[in-house]
C-alpha cells in the first residue's frame, strides 16, 4: 500500500510510523516547516502526553462520543503509549492526576522521538500543503499539492481542528472530507478559558487558586464538578479545572452558566464557621481585612470583604453571626457568571469535526470512501485536560495507520 498521511502533528506522525511498521510505503505531508508544531507547545512546553489510567477512565474523560473510541483505546492504550516512547529513549514520569510527562519536561523530546521513529521506519516527509484529494470511481487515487499529485492507495487525514490556527490548523481536513460527502459537526472551542463580565475577574487577575472545588451551574442544575487548580484572568477564568469545564460546556452547546468556587472544600459550613470564630477570637481588636488574610489569599481579601458587605475596617469583635454566616457562604460558593468561551486562538482543542457515525470505530476508516482514514482532532472527539486528548491522537493514529497499511475496515 502507498499510504499518504496528511498532517504532521501527534496523530499524523503516529499514523505514519504505524503504517510503515505494518509494511506500507508512507509519505507524510506537513505544511509547516517543522513537524509537531502544536505538540511542542502542549502542556506549557512540557507535553502531558497521556494519562496513566485504564480504558474505562480514558472513555469517561471524553464528554462526547467516548464510546466511539473504545476500540482505538483498547488497541493502543496509555500503557502502550508510555512503552512506545520509552522504547524510543524518552524517560517518563507520572504526576498528580495521573498526568504523564517526559522526565526532561521538554515537549520537544516527544516530537523528537517521533521524528526518530519516522526516520527508522523509512517514512518520506514532504513539507508541502495538501490542496485536495483526487478520486476515481469513488476511491482516492492521490493527493494534490501545489506542484504535483502524489499517488495513494490509502490516505489518512490527520490535519487537526481549528484551534491554535497559528500552528497551521485551519480546517483543511474538514474541507477535504466535506467534498467527499462527509458531515462536519459544528466546530466549537474546547479546553478554552471562560469569559466573564464580572468586575471581580480583573480585580483578581493573575490569582491562582489550588485545591479548590468547582461547580458549574445553570438554572439550579449542576452541569460539572471538579477539584484542583484555576486562574483568574482579566476577562474571566482559566487553569486546568476551567479548561475541563469548558470541554463539558462545549458539548451542551451553551456556555451561559455560573461557576461556583468552594475556596475551602475540606471544611463544611459548621467547621468553617468554627475556624472563622477562632481567627476572630485570637485577634478581637483587629480589622476584618487583616484577620481575613489568615483564611484567604491576600488578593482575595478586599474582594471578599466587598462581596460580604462587611467593611474591611470593622473590628472582628463586632461582626455579627449573620455577617459571619454570609462570609462563610461566600467562601464556600464564590459565584462568577460566565458569558461564553474564549476564541479558537486560545483553545487547546476543537470540539466537533468529522461525524463519528461516518467512521468505522474499529479501523478509523471512512464509511463513505473505502480508502480514506481519519486520526486525531479532525474527528468529532475531544476530552478533558490531563493528557486525554493526546491519547486520542496516539490511539486513533495507531489504529488508522495499521488499518490503512493492511487495507482493513468495513
Amino acid at each position: 500500500m502507498d499510504v499518504v498521511v496528511i498532517g504532521g502533528g501527534a496523530a499524523g506522525m503516529m499514523a505514519a510510523c504505524t503504517a510503515a511498521q505494518y509494511g506500507a510505503s508512507v509519505t507524510l505531508l506537513e505544511r509547516n516547516a517543522f513537524l509537531g508544531v502544536k505538540l511542542n507547545i502542549t502542556g506549557k512546553g512540557r507535553c502531558n502526553l497521556t494519562n496513566n489510567c485504564d480504558v474505562r477512565e480514558l472513555i469517561s474523560a471524553v464528554p462526547g462520543n467516548g464510546r466511539f473510541l473504545y476500540s482505538a483505546f483498547a488497541g493502543f492504550d496509555a500503557q502502550d503509549t508510555m512503552q512506545f516512547f520509552e522504547n524510543l529513549g524518552v524517560s517518563l514520569k507520572t504526576e498528580r492526576g495521573n498526568r504523564v510527562f517526559p522526565v526532561s519536561d521538554r515537549a520537544k523530546d516527544i516530537s523528537g522521538a517521533l521524528r526518530q521513529c519516522l526516520r527508522q521506519c523509512g517514512v518520506k516527509v514532504v513539507h508541502t500543503r495538501a490542496l485536495g484529494l483526487c478520486t476515481a470511481d469513488g476511491m482516492i487515487t492521490g493527493v494534490e499539492t501545489a506542484d504535483r499529485v502524489i499517488p495513494a492507495s490509502g490516505v489518512i487525514l490527520a490535519t487537526g481542528g481549528v484551534s491554535y490556527p497559528r500552528t497551521g490548523s485551519d480546517g483543511d481536513g474538514h474541507r477535504m472530507a466535506r467534498r467527499l460527502g462527509h458531515t462536519v459537526t459544528p466546530l466549537r472551542p474546547s479546553l478554552v478559558p471562560l469569559v466573564s463580565d464580572s468586575p471581580i475577574c480583573p480585580r483578581l487577575e493573575g490569582l491562582s487558586l489550588r485545591n479548590v472545588g468547582l461547580r458549574v451551574v445553570r438554572e439550579g442544575k449542576t452541569l460539572y464538578e471538579d477539584f484542583g487548580e484555576m486562574l483568574f484572568t482579566g476577562h474571566g477564568m482559566s487553569g486546568p479545572m476551567i479548561l475541563s469545564a469548558s470541554a463539558h460546556l462545549a458539548h451542551t452547546g451553551d456556555f451561559a452558566c455560573t461557576v461556583q468556587i468552594d475556596l475551602k472544600p475540606a471544611l463544611d459550613m459548621e467547621t468553617l464557621d468554627k475556624r472563622v470564630l477562632r481567627d476572630f477570637s485570637e485577634a478581637p481588636n483587629r480589622n476584618f481585612s487583616n484577620v481575613l488574610q489568615k483564611l484567604l489569599p491576600q488578593k482575595l481579601v478586599p474582594v471578599m470583604a466587598d462581596l460580604s458587605g462587611i467593611s474591611g475596617e470593622q473590628k472582628v469583635n463586632s461582626i455579627t453571626r449573620v455577617q459571619r454566616d454570609a462570609l462563610c457562604r461566600l467562601v464556600k460558593g464564590l459565584q462568577i457568571p460566565v458569558s461564553g468561551p474564549g476564541g479558537f486562538d486560545e483553545a487547546v482543542v476543537t470540539a466537533g469535526g468529522i461525524a463519528v457515525a461516518e467512521i468505522d470505530p474499529k479501523s478509523m476508516r471512512s464509511k463513505l470512501v473505502p480508502n480514506l482514514y481519519f486520526a486525531g482532532e479532525v474527528i468529532d472527539v475531544d476530552a478533558y485536560t490531563g493528557g486525554y486528548n493526546l491519547q486520542i491522537a496516539w490511539s486513533t493514529g495507531y489504529k488508522a495507520g495499521m488499518s490503512a497499511a493492511l487495507n482493513e475496515g468495513e
